[in-house]
């Protein structure tokens, strides 16, 4: 089958995938081997707080496939898509696909929920968020509570999404993961490409997440002096 490349990614939204990824890896095994390493479990979901609050700004300022207002679809019209799966057909979107789409917002929601009730989580024996002298002890065990349960369906997110990535690779024949890592996507000759994309440059995206991960890290050690 002929194919040509098309651009799809910039690569402030490849590196906030793959970044991510490693990220919220990094963080499971701090958590999962305490000690000294929750410290660094702290750190980790501070920056991943920042990251995903990188994607929500993007997500209005950025390359117009990064931007919600360009893939984001009606829940109607995203169950109409489920039709197009039964196709074996090789099947790009000009940007994630209208159920990706949706997979994507619960996603960041819920790694936002995940990382702001860290912030005031306890494990009742050595570590504490950093804000959790601004709430209630019952109000910091009920995030805690949350921040365990948006964990568990973190993970059920996530290998959702990585079947759909594995079912689009061997059944429809579309590699997503290839596209997410050069950003381009190998584009079948016979399927209509997308109208000309605008990208914004790498060093916008790298100066917002700089000024976000700035506000969240000293602003959180602001908070936590009150």
């Amino acid at each position: 089958m002929q194919t040509t490349p098309v651009r799809l990614w910039d690569l402030p939204t490849r590196l906030f995938h793959w970044t991510l990824v490693l990220g919220m890896g990094f963080s499971w095994f701090c958590a999962e081997t305490g000690g000294n390493w929750m410290e660094w479990h702290e750190r980790s979901g501070m920056f991943l707080l920042a990251l995903v609050l990188f994607r929500i700004v993007w997500g209005f300022i950025g390359s117009d496939t990064a931007r919600f207002g360009q893939f984001l679809v009606s829940p109607a019209k995203a169950f109409q898509h489920l039709k197009e799966l039964t196709s074996k057909a090789t099947a790009f979107h000009a940007g994630h696909n209208p159920l990706g789409a949706w997979m994507v917002l619960a996603l960041l929601l819920g790694i936002l929920t995940q990382g702001v009730t860290g912030l005031f989580a306890t494990d009742d024996i050595m570590t504490e968020g950093p804000l959790i002298g601004l709430v209630s002890g019952k109000t910091a065990e009920s995030l805690t509570s949350i921040h365990h349960f948006t964990f568990n369906l973190i993970l059920l997110l996530a290998g959702a999404h990585i079947a759909a990535v594995m079912f689009y690779r061997f059944y429809k024949r579309t590699n997503l993961i290839k596209a997410m890592l050069i950003g381009k996507a190998d584009w079948p000759a016979g399927q209509t490409q997308p109208k000309s994309l605008a990208f914004k440059p790498a060093w916008l995206g790298l100066l917002v997440f700089a000024v976000i991960y700035a506000l969240v890290y000293f602003g959180i050690a602001w908070l936590g002096k009150l």
